[in-house]
């Protein structure tokens, strides 16, 4: 790999965070749960990411303002707007495969 100084890495890093939560945003069809069983993580994770970095800068970032941030919108609006009932199949992969994050 090409040798990459600290500043260039972190923003690559950020750009490429930007872009995934462009495409989450985009992809509303794509459910949480689905996500969270076949890759683990989903946008909620990623809200939680974020607040935790912040935290460890000394940022007080609470739950909402992560979820936003991801989301584009608050929560409940984008749950309101995009967010199916899981099925029972959903459900049972979750317990079988949820993270332990």
């Amino acid at each position: 790999m090409t040798d990459i100084d600290e500043k260039t890495r972190m923003e690559l890093e950020a750009a490429a965070f930007r872009r995934l939560v462009s495409h989450l945003r985009e992809r509303t069809d794509v459910q949480n749960i689905d996500m969270m069983n076949l890759a683990g993580f989903c946008r909620n994770c990623l809200s939680n990411w974020y607040r935790d970095a912040a935290g460890e800068k000394g940022l007080d970032l609470d739950k909402e303002e992560a979820r936003e941030i991801v989301y584009g919108m608050p929560y409940s609006q984008w749950k309101a707007k995009y967010q199916n009932e899981a099925s029972e199949e959903q459900k049972a992969a979750f317990e079988i495969n949820k993270p332990q994050h």
